[in-house]
Protein backbone atom coordinates (compact mmCIF):
# COMPACT_ATOMS: atom_id res chain seq x y z
CA UNK A 1 0.00 0.00 0.00
CA UNK A 2 2.62 2.17 0.80
CA UNK A 3 4.64 1.40 -2.74
CA UNK A 4 1.02 2.66 -4.00
CA UNK A 5 0.37 5.69 -2.30
CA UNK A 6 4.15 7.05 -2.90
CA UNK A 7 4.00 6.00 -7.00
CA UNK A 8 0.42 7.87 -6.98
CA UNK A 9 1.20 10.82 -5.22
CA UNK A 10 4.79 11.39 -6.97
CA UNK A 11 3.16 10.78 -10.73
CA UNK A 12 0.89 13.11 -9.52
CA UNK A 13 3.54 15.51 -8.49
CA UNK A 14 5.65 15.21 -11.81
CA UNK A 15 2.50 15.73 -13.86
CA UNK A 16 1.96 18.88 -11.99
CA UNK A 17 5.49 19.42 -12.21
CA UNK A 18 5.52 19.82 -16.29
CA UNK A 19 4.69 22.85 -18.00
CA UNK A 20 2.54 24.72 -17.87
CA UNK A 21 3.96 25.15 -14.16
CA UNK A 22 7.45 23.96 -15.26
CA UNK A 23 8.94 24.31 -12.68
CA UNK A 24 12.15 21.59 -12.27
CA UNK A 25 12.45 20.71 -8.43
CA UNK A 26 9.33 19.56 -8.04
CA UNK A 27 10.05 17.25 -11.06
CA UNK A 28 13.53 16.13 -9.27
CA UNK A 29 11.54 15.01 -6.03
CA UNK A 30 8.80 13.19 -8.08
CA UNK A 31 12.02 11.44 -10.09
CA UNK A 32 13.34 10.74 -6.94
CA UNK A 33 10.43 8.81 -5.77
CA UNK A 34 10.61 7.07 -9.19
CA UNK A 35 14.50 5.80 -8.45
CA UNK A 36 12.92 4.51 -5.46
CA UNK A 37 10.36 2.23 -6.73
CA UNK A 38 12.85 0.48 -9.58
CA UNK A 39 12.45 -3.05 -7.18
CA UNK A 40 8.48 -2.61 -7.95
CA UNK A 41 8.49 -2.10 -11.96
CA UNK A 42 4.33 -2.63 -11.55
CA UNK A 43 4.30 0.97 -9.63
CA UNK A 44 5.54 2.55 -13.12
CA UNK A 45 2.24 1.69 -14.52
CA UNK A 46 0.85 4.12 -11.60
CA UNK A 47 3.18 6.55 -11.63
CA UNK A 48 3.43 7.51 -15.68
CA UNK A 49 -0.01 7.09 -15.83
CA UNK A 50 -0.59 9.59 -12.82
CA UNK A 51 1.83 12.16 -14.71
CA UNK A 52 0.00 12.07 -18.16
CA UNK A 53 -3.69 12.75 -17.28
CA UNK A 54 -2.42 15.43 -15.33
CA UNK A 55 -0.83 16.97 -17.48
CA UNK A 56 -2.75 16.15 -20.39
CA UNK A 57 -6.16 16.73 -18.74
CA UNK A 58 -6.75 19.30 -21.19
CA UNK A 59 -7.98 16.80 -23.50
CA UNK A 60 -11.73 17.02 -21.83
CA UNK A 61 -11.67 20.37 -23.39
CA UNK A 62 -13.09 18.53 -26.38
CA UNK A 63 -16.10 17.69 -24.98
CA UNK A 64 -18.61 18.62 -26.09
CA UNK A 65 -17.81 15.85 -29.66
CA UNK A 66 -21.54 16.97 -31.25
CA UNK A 67 -19.99 19.63 -33.85
CA UNK A 68 -18.44 17.14 -35.48
CA UNK A 69 -21.06 14.26 -35.19
CA UNK A 70 -20.62 12.37 -32.18
CA UNK A 71 -24.00 11.72 -30.27
CA UNK A 72 -23.39 14.60 -27.47
CA UNK A 73 -24.45 11.33 -24.76
CA UNK A 74 -21.19 10.10 -25.96
CA UNK A 75 -18.87 13.27 -26.22
CA UNK A 76 -17.57 13.12 -22.66
CA UNK A 77 -16.88 9.26 -22.30
CA UNK A 78 -14.76 9.18 -25.80
CA UNK A 79 -12.87 12.28 -24.04
CA UNK A 80 -12.36 10.21 -20.78
CA UNK A 81 -11.32 7.01 -22.93
CA UNK A 82 -8.81 9.02 -25.28
CA UNK A 83 -7.28 10.25 -22.02
CA UNK A 84 -7.40 7.07 -20.39
CA UNK A 85 -5.66 5.50 -23.33
CA UNK A 86 -2.78 8.03 -23.30
CA UNK A 87 -2.44 7.71 -18.95
CA UNK A 88 -2.04 3.93 -19.95
CA UNK A 89 0.40 4.28 -22.68
CA UNK A 90 2.42 6.88 -20.45
CA UNK A 91 2.04 4.15 -17.60
CA UNK A 92 3.28 1.28 -19.61
CA UNK A 93 6.52 3.34 -20.99
CA UNK A 94 7.67 4.37 -17.53
CA UNK A 95 6.99 0.26 -16.44
CA UNK A 96 9.24 -1.14 -19.45
CA UNK A 97 11.82 1.63 -17.99
CA UNK A 98 11.66 0.53 -14.43
CA UNK A 99 11.72 -3.05 -15.39
CA UNK A 100 15.03 -2.28 -17.27
CA UNK A 101 16.06 -0.24 -14.03
CA UNK A 102 15.38 -3.34 -11.53
CA UNK A 103 17.56 -5.45 -13.77
CA UNK A 104 20.79 -2.90 -14.44
CA UNK A 105 20.49 -1.72 -10.95
CA UNK A 106 20.27 1.80 -10.27
CA UNK A 107 22.47 2.27 -7.52
CA UNK A 108 25.22 2.05 -9.38
CA UNK A 109 26.11 5.41 -11.18
CA UNK A 110 26.90 4.07 -14.70
CA UNK A 111 23.51 2.61 -14.32
CA UNK A 112 21.66 5.65 -13.60
CA UNK A 113 23.76 6.89 -16.45
CA UNK A 114 22.96 4.38 -18.95
CA UNK A 115 19.42 4.42 -17.70
CA UNK A 116 18.91 8.77 -17.88
CA UNK A 117 20.14 8.59 -20.94
CA UNK A 118 17.56 6.14 -22.66
CA UNK A 119 15.19 8.12 -20.91
CA UNK A 120 16.20 10.86 -23.22
CA UNK A 121 16.71 8.86 -26.39
CA UNK A 122 13.21 7.60 -25.81
CA UNK A 123 11.78 11.05 -25.35
CA UNK A 124 13.21 11.56 -28.68
CA UNK A 125 11.27 8.64 -30.55
CA UNK A 126 8.45 9.40 -28.82
CA UNK A 127 8.77 13.21 -30.19
CA UNK A 128 8.82 11.76 -33.67
CA UNK A 129 6.07 9.79 -33.39
CA UNK A 130 2.47 10.82 -34.12
CA UNK A 131 2.15 11.39 -30.28
CA UNK A 132 1.81 15.37 -28.89
CA UNK A 133 4.43 14.18 -26.41
CA UNK A 134 5.14 16.70 -23.85
CA UNK A 135 8.46 14.99 -21.55
CA UNK A 136 11.24 15.54 -19.09
CA UNK A 137 13.09 17.81 -21.88
CA UNK A 138 10.74 20.40 -22.01
CA UNK A 139 9.76 20.59 -17.83
CA UNK A 140 12.73 23.15 -17.44
CA UNK A 141 10.60 25.70 -19.07
CA UNK A 142 9.69 28.25 -18.26
CA UNK A 143 10.87 28.15 -14.80
CA UNK A 144 14.56 27.18 -15.42
CA UNK A 145 16.25 28.33 -18.81
CA UNK A 146 19.87 27.82 -17.89
CA UNK A 147 18.77 24.22 -17.65
CA UNK A 148 16.96 24.36 -20.81
CA UNK A 149 19.99 25.57 -22.59
CA UNK A 150 21.30 22.24 -22.86
CA UNK A 151 19.42 21.83 -25.67
CA UNK A 152 21.36 24.20 -27.62
CA UNK A 153 24.03 21.36 -27.38
CA UNK A 154 21.41 18.16 -27.58
CA UNK A 155 17.71 19.26 -27.96
CA UNK A 156 15.46 18.01 -25.92
CA UNK A 157 16.90 14.29 -24.79
CA UNK A 158 19.79 15.93 -23.07
CA UNK A 159 17.59 18.22 -20.85
CA UNK A 160 15.35 14.82 -20.04
CA UNK A 161 18.44 12.98 -19.20
CA UNK A 162 20.05 15.58 -16.64
CA UNK A 163 16.45 15.98 -15.15
CA UNK A 164 16.84 12.23 -14.43
CA UNK A 165 20.51 12.33 -13.36
CA UNK A 166 19.53 14.89 -11.08
CA UNK A 167 16.24 13.42 -10.17
CA UNK A 168 18.81 10.25 -9.14
CA UNK A 169 21.14 12.60 -7.03
CA UNK A 170 18.66 13.18 -4.51
CA UNK A 171 17.52 10.06 -4.01
CA UNK A 172 20.78 9.08 -3.03
CA UNK A 173 20.78 12.03 -0.42
CA UNK A 174 17.46 10.94 0.60
CA UNK A 175 18.48 6.67 1.23
CA UNK A 176 22.04 6.54 0.64
CA UNK A 177 24.91 5.68 3.36
CA UNK A 178 26.74 8.94 3.53
CA UNK A 179 24.26 11.78 3.63
CA UNK A 180 27.01 14.56 3.51
CA UNK A 181 28.75 13.16 0.63
CA UNK A 182 25.44 12.70 -1.50
CA UNK A 183 24.85 16.23 -0.70
CA UNK A 184 27.70 17.19 -1.82
CA UNK A 185 27.40 15.40 -4.85
CA UNK A 186 24.20 17.15 -5.40
CA UNK A 187 25.09 20.20 -4.93
CA UNK A 188 27.49 20.06 -7.72
CA UNK A 189 25.03 18.56 -9.71
CA UNK A 190 22.99 21.58 -9.65
CA UNK A 191 26.13 23.92 -9.47
CA UNK A 192 27.48 21.96 -12.66
CA UNK A 193 24.37 21.73 -14.37
CA UNK A 194 22.74 25.41 -13.90
CA UNK A 195 26.65 26.89 -14.61
CA UNK A 196 27.26 25.31 -17.57
CA UNK A 197 23.83 26.47 -18.40
CA UNK A 198 24.16 30.18 -18.05
CA UNK A 199 27.17 30.00 -20.06
CA UNK A 200 25.21 27.92 -23.05
CA UNK A 201 22.64 30.64 -22.04
CA UNK A 202 24.79 33.63 -22.62
CA UNK A 203 26.54 32.23 -25.70
CA UNK A 204 23.26 32.43 -27.27
CA UNK A 205 22.43 35.22 -30.10
CA UNK A 206 21.67 38.72 -28.97
CA UNK A 207 18.38 38.76 -26.52
CA UNK A 208 17.26 41.95 -28.48
CA UNK A 209 16.37 42.84 -31.89
CA UNK A 210 18.11 45.69 -32.26
CA UNK A 211 21.42 44.44 -31.72
CA UNK A 212 21.22 41.17 -33.66
CA UNK A 213 23.39 41.02 -37.02
CA UNK A 214 22.12 40.85 -40.15
CA UNK A 215 18.43 42.19 -41.31
CA UNK A 216 15.15 42.23 -39.10
CA UNK A 217 11.77 41.38 -40.54
CA UNK A 218 8.86 43.59 -39.58
CA UNK A 219 6.04 40.18 -38.75
CA UNK A 220 2.65 41.04 -38.36
CA UNK A 221 0.50 38.43 -36.62
CA UNK A 222 -2.97 38.50 -36.66
CA UNK A 223 -4.89 36.18 -33.77
CA UNK A 224 -8.13 35.73 -35.09
CA UNK A 225 -9.98 33.97 -31.90
CA UNK A 226 -12.51 32.14 -33.94
CA UNK A 227 -14.11 29.13 -32.65
CA UNK A 228 -13.17 25.95 -34.30
CA UNK A 229 -15.98 24.68 -33.86
CA UNK A 230 -18.06 28.03 -35.86
CA UNK A 231 -15.64 28.29 -37.92
CA UNK A 232 -16.48 27.20 -41.17
CA UNK A 233 -20.07 28.99 -40.56
CA UNK A 234 -21.10 32.28 -43.05
CA UNK A 235 -20.85 34.41 -40.25
CA UNK A 236 -17.16 33.36 -38.90
CA UNK A 237 -15.85 33.14 -42.60
CA UNK A 238 -17.07 37.04 -43.00
CA UNK A 239 -15.80 38.30 -40.24
CA UNK A 240 -12.43 36.33 -40.91
CA UNK A 241 -12.44 38.21 -44.28
CA UNK A 242 -13.06 41.76 -42.56
CA UNK A 243 -9.88 40.82 -39.86
CA UNK A 244 -7.98 39.87 -42.90
CA UNK A 245 -8.61 42.91 -45.22
CA UNK A 246 -7.79 45.05 -42.10
CA UNK A 247 -4.99 43.36 -41.19
CA UNK A 248 -3.57 43.76 -44.79
CA UNK A 249 -4.08 47.22 -44.61
CA UNK A 250 -2.46 47.94 -41.16
CA UNK A 251 0.68 45.76 -42.78
CA UNK A 252 0.83 47.91 -45.52
CA UNK A 253 0.89 51.28 -43.36
CA UNK A 254 3.25 49.99 -41.03
CA UNK A 255 5.71 48.85 -43.67
CA UNK A 256 5.20 45.09 -42.56
CA UNK A 257 7.04 42.50 -44.63
CA UNK A 258 4.83 40.05 -43.73
CA UNK A 259 1.59 39.03 -42.31
CA UNK A 260 1.16 35.63 -40.48
CA UNK A 261 -2.11 33.88 -39.95
CA UNK A 262 -2.69 30.62 -37.50
CA UNK A 263 -3.15 26.88 -38.81
CA UNK A 264 -5.82 26.55 -41.18
CA UNK A 265 -7.34 29.81 -41.32
CA UNK A 266 -7.99 30.03 -44.96
CA UNK A 267 -10.77 27.05 -44.51
CA UNK A 268 -10.76 24.81 -47.66
CA UNK A 269 -10.86 27.02 -50.65
CA UNK A 270 -7.92 29.72 -50.06
CA UNK A 271 -8.12 32.62 -52.65
CA UNK A 272 -8.11 36.19 -51.52
CA UNK A 273 -10.58 38.59 -52.87
CA UNK A 274 -8.39 41.20 -53.67
CA UNK A 275 -4.41 40.40 -54.24
CA UNK A 276 -2.13 41.26 -51.15
CA UNK A 277 -0.34 44.14 -51.02
CA UNK A 278 2.63 42.40 -48.70
CA UNK A 279 3.38 38.80 -48.15
CA UNK A 280 0.70 36.72 -46.65
CA UNK A 281 1.41 33.27 -44.68
CA UNK A 282 -1.29 31.72 -43.78
CA UNK A 283 -2.71 27.95 -42.74
CA UNK A 284 -5.21 26.74 -44.64
CA UNK A 285 -5.64 23.55 -47.11
CA UNK A 286 -4.60 22.48 -50.94
CA UNK A 287 -5.43 19.64 -52.94
CA UNK A 288 -2.60 17.90 -53.92
CA UNK A 289 -2.37 15.61 -56.90
CA UNK A 290 -1.23 11.92 -55.52
CA UNK A 291 -0.52 8.59 -56.92
CA UNK A 292 -4.22 7.94 -56.90
CA UNK A 293 -6.58 10.51 -56.42
CA UNK A 294 -6.64 13.78 -55.52
CA UNK A 295 -5.52 14.10 -51.55
CA UNK A 296 -6.23 17.03 -49.36
CA UNK A 297 -3.46 18.62 -47.42
CA UNK A 298 -3.23 21.09 -44.26
CA UNK A 299 -0.64 23.65 -45.29
CA UNK A 300 0.76 26.87 -44.37
CA UNK A 301 0.12 28.91 -48.05
CA UNK A 302 2.67 31.48 -48.98
CA UNK A 303 1.01 34.47 -51.06
CA UNK A 304 3.71 36.66 -52.69
CA UNK A 305 2.56 40.40 -52.87
CA UNK A 306 0.08 40.68 -56.03
CA UNK A 307 -0.61 37.23 -55.73
CA UNK A 308 -4.58 35.84 -55.26
CA UNK A 309 -3.23 31.75 -55.14
CA UNK A 310 -0.85 31.18 -53.02
CA UNK A 311 2.29 30.78 -54.75
CA UNK A 312 4.47 28.12 -52.76
CA UNK A 313 3.68 26.04 -49.46
CA UNK A 314 4.44 23.56 -46.84
CA UNK A 315 2.37 20.80 -46.20
CA UNK A 316 1.55 19.47 -42.56
CA UNK A 317 3.67 16.36 -42.20
CA UNK A 318 2.56 15.42 -38.41
CA UNK A 319 -0.86 14.59 -39.05
CA UNK A 320 -3.67 14.46 -35.56
CA UNK A 321 -4.51 10.69 -35.08
CA UNK A 322 -7.77 10.22 -35.16
CA UNK A 323 -8.74 14.22 -35.57
CA UNK A 324 -7.13 14.43 -38.98
CA UNK A 325 -5.82 10.96 -40.09
CA UNK A 326 -8.36 8.70 -40.07
CA UNK A 327 -7.52 5.20 -40.35
CA UNK A 328 -8.91 3.18 -43.52
CA UNK A 329 -10.99 6.91 -44.25
CA UNK A 330 -12.11 5.74 -47.56
CA UNK A 331 -14.29 2.44 -45.85
CA UNK A 332 -15.42 4.20 -42.37
CA UNK A 333 -17.77 7.42 -42.80
CA UNK A 334 -16.06 9.61 -39.72
CA UNK A 335 -13.96 12.69 -40.18
CA UNK A 336 -12.10 12.06 -37.13
CA UNK A 337 -11.71 14.65 -34.30
CA UNK A 338 -11.81 17.46 -36.03
CA UNK A 339 -13.60 19.95 -38.34
CA UNK A 340 -11.68 18.44 -41.58
CA UNK A 341 -11.15 15.00 -40.94
CA UNK A 342 -8.61 12.19 -44.01
CA UNK A 343 -6.23 14.52 -44.84
CA UNK A 344 -2.60 13.29 -45.88
CA UNK A 345 0.85 14.05 -44.26
CA UNK A 346 3.29 16.09 -47.08
CA UNK A 347 7.04 15.95 -46.61
CA UNK A 348 8.43 15.65 -43.82
CA UNK A 349 11.10 18.72 -44.47
CA UNK A 350 9.90 21.94 -42.20
CA UNK A 351 11.79 24.45 -44.45
CA UNK A 352 9.80 27.17 -46.32
CA UNK A 353 11.75 28.56 -48.89
CA UNK A 354 11.45 32.91 -49.11
CA UNK A 355 13.16 35.13 -51.04
CA UNK A 356 15.68 36.65 -48.79
CA UNK A 357 15.69 33.94 -46.30
CA UNK A 358 13.71 30.97 -45.66
CA UNK A 359 11.88 29.98 -42.14
CA UNK A 360 11.29 26.72 -40.56
CA UNK A 361 7.76 26.24 -39.20
CA UNK A 362 6.14 23.58 -37.49
CA UNK A 363 1.86 23.44 -37.97
CA UNK A 364 0.46 22.66 -34.64
CA UNK A 365 2.02 20.19 -32.63
CA UNK A 366 5.08 19.35 -35.15
CA UNK A 367 6.43 21.41 -32.66
CA UNK A 368 6.88 18.72 -30.69
CA UNK A 369 9.83 17.65 -32.85
CA UNK A 370 12.36 19.67 -32.56
CA UNK A 371 15.04 17.60 -34.49
CA UNK A 372 12.94 18.46 -37.49
CA UNK A 373 13.49 21.84 -36.94
CA UNK A 374 17.33 21.89 -36.28
CA UNK A 375 17.50 20.10 -39.39
CA UNK A 376 15.65 22.86 -40.91
CA UNK A 377 17.50 25.61 -39.40
CA UNK A 378 20.73 23.84 -40.87
CA UNK A 379 19.28 23.62 -44.41
CA UNK A 380 19.04 27.37 -44.06
CA UNK A 381 15.94 28.82 -42.19
CA UNK A 382 16.57 32.10 -40.78
CA UNK A 383 14.25 31.95 -37.93
CA UNK A 384 11.20 30.00 -36.67
CA UNK A 385 7.43 29.59 -37.50
CA UNK A 386 4.57 28.06 -35.08
CA UNK A 387 1.09 28.41 -36.30
CA UNK A 388 -1.57 26.33 -34.06
CA UNK A 389 -5.26 26.59 -33.76
CA UNK A 390 -5.43 25.08 -29.76
CA UNK A 391 -9.24 26.10 -29.79
CA UNK A 392 -11.32 24.80 -27.94
CA UNK A 393 -8.11 24.00 -25.56
CA UNK A 394 -7.79 25.62 -22.12
CA UNK A 395 -5.25 28.06 -21.32
CA UNK A 396 -3.04 25.01 -19.33
CA UNK A 397 -2.28 23.75 -22.83
CA UNK A 398 -1.44 27.26 -24.42
CA UNK A 399 1.14 27.88 -21.98
CA UNK A 400 2.35 24.35 -22.59
CA UNK A 401 2.77 25.36 -25.96
CA UNK A 402 4.60 28.06 -24.85
CA UNK A 403 6.83 25.99 -22.85
CA UNK A 404 7.87 23.40 -26.08
CA UNK A 405 8.28 26.95 -28.11
CA UNK A 406 11.12 28.51 -25.99
CA UNK A 407 12.62 25.22 -25.84
CA UNK A 408 12.63 25.11 -30.19
CA UNK A 409 14.03 28.89 -29.72
CA UNK A 410 16.43 27.65 -27.18
CA UNK A 411 17.90 24.41 -30.00
CA UNK A 412 18.16 26.41 -32.49
CA UNK A 413 19.36 29.91 -31.43
CA UNK A 414 16.55 31.34 -33.56
CA UNK A 415 14.11 33.78 -32.65
CA UNK A 416 10.44 32.06 -32.96
CA UNK A 417 7.12 33.51 -33.83
CA UNK A 418 4.07 31.52 -32.72
CA UNK A 419 0.34 32.58 -34.77
CA UNK A 420 -2.34 31.22 -32.88
CA UNK A 421 -5.88 31.06 -33.50
CA UNK A 422 -6.74 32.38 -29.89
CA UNK A 423 -3.41 31.84 -28.98
CA UNK A 424 -0.21 31.83 -27.75
CA UNK A 425 0.47 34.74 -30.19
CA UNK A 426 4.18 35.27 -29.37
CA UNK A 427 7.44 36.67 -30.17
CA UNK A 428 10.44 34.45 -28.39
CA UNK A 429 13.95 35.14 -28.74
CA UNK A 430 17.06 32.65 -28.82
CA UNK A 431 17.58 32.71 -25.29
CA UNK A 432 14.27 30.52 -24.55
CA UNK A 433 12.24 34.16 -23.40
CA UNK A 434 8.78 35.65 -24.68
CA UNK A 435 9.49 39.10 -25.35
CA UNK A 436 6.32 40.37 -26.74
CA UNK A 437 2.80 38.75 -26.97
CA UNK A 438 -0.97 38.83 -28.18
CA UNK A 439 -3.63 38.53 -25.34
CA UNK A 440 -4.99 35.19 -25.43
CA UNK A 441 -8.74 34.54 -26.56
CA UNK A 442 -8.82 37.86 -27.46
CA UNK A 443 -8.75 39.27 -31.62
CA UNK A 444 -5.77 41.18 -32.12
CA UNK A 445 -3.04 41.89 -34.10
CA UNK A 446 0.83 42.24 -33.34
CA UNK A 447 4.20 43.61 -34.80
CA UNK A 448 6.82 42.00 -34.52
CA UNK A 449 10.39 42.68 -35.20
CA UNK A 450 12.44 39.41 -36.18
CA UNK A 451 16.06 39.15 -36.37
CA UNK A 452 17.43 36.53 -39.82
CA UNK A 453 20.29 34.50 -37.95
CA UNK A 454 22.95 32.52 -40.00
CA UNK A 455 24.78 30.90 -37.03
CA UNK A 456 24.63 27.46 -36.02
CA UNK A 457 24.55 26.15 -32.43
CA UNK A 458 25.79 22.39 -31.85
CA UNK A 459 22.51 20.87 -31.82
CA UNK A 460 21.66 22.94 -35.65
CA UNK A 461 24.83 20.84 -36.85
CA UNK A 462 24.73 17.30 -35.04
CA UNK A 463 21.10 17.05 -34.10
CA UNK A 464 20.61 14.22 -31.93
CA UNK A 465 24.01 12.06 -32.81
CA UNK A 466 25.86 13.23 -29.60
CA UNK A 467 23.36 11.86 -27.07
CA UNK A 468 22.98 8.72 -29.57
CA UNK A 469 26.85 8.33 -29.50
CA UNK A 470 27.15 8.56 -25.25
CA UNK A 471 24.01 6.22 -24.91
CA UNK A 472 26.34 3.63 -27.13
CA UNK A 473 29.45 4.41 -25.51
CA UNK A 474 28.00 4.18 -21.75
CA UNK A 475 26.25 0.86 -22.82
CA UNK A 476 29.28 -0.68 -24.12
CA UNK A 477 30.82 0.43 -20.39
CA UNK A 478 28.22 -1.10 -18.78
CA UNK A 479 27.67 -4.13 -20.62
CA UNK A 480 30.26 -6.26 -19.08
CA UNK A 481 28.97 -5.82 -15.35
CA UNK A 482 25.50 -6.11 -16.10
CA UNK A 483 23.85 -8.89 -14.44
CA UNK A 484 23.17 -12.08 -15.31
CA UNK A 485 25.36 -11.51 -18.41
CA UNK A 486 27.39 -14.10 -20.21
CA UNK A 487 30.68 -12.81 -19.65
CA UNK A 488 30.36 -11.64 -15.97
CA UNK A 489 28.81 -15.47 -15.24
CA UNK A 490 32.46 -17.21 -16.63
CA UNK A 491 34.38 -15.39 -14.49
CA UNK A 492 36.99 -17.46 -12.46
CA UNK A 493 35.78 -16.94 -8.76
CA UNK A 494 39.04 -16.77 -6.42
CA UNK A 495 40.02 -19.55 -4.08
CA UNK A 496 41.13 -19.14 -0.61
CA UNK A 497 44.94 -18.99 -1.34
CA UNK A 498 44.53 -15.88 -3.55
Amino acid sequence: MSALILSAGSGLLAGLALPPLGWPPLLWLALAALWGLASRPWAGLVWGSCAVAISHRWLLALHPLDWIGVPLGLSQPLCLVLLALISALGGALVRAWLLLARRLGPKRPLSALLLALLWGVGEILLSRSPLFWIGLGGAALPADRALAAWASWGGSGLVATLQLALGWLLWRLLVGPSRRRQLALLLGGLLVSHGVGALLLAGLPSPRPGDAAGVIERVLVLQPAIPTRDKFSVVQRQSLQRQLARALEQGRRQGADLLVLPEGALGLEPRLDEPTPIELISGGFRWHAGPRQLEQRSALLRFAPGEQVPGSWLDKHRLVPLGEWVPLAALVRWSGLSAVGGIEPGAPSRLLPRQGGGLAAAICYELANGSALAHAVHDGAQWLLASANLDPYPPALQRQFAALAQLRALETGRWLVSAANTGPSLLINPRGRVVAGLPPFRASTGLFPVPRLQQFTLYDRLGDAPLLVLTLLVALLRWPWAPGSAKTQQLPQPHASD
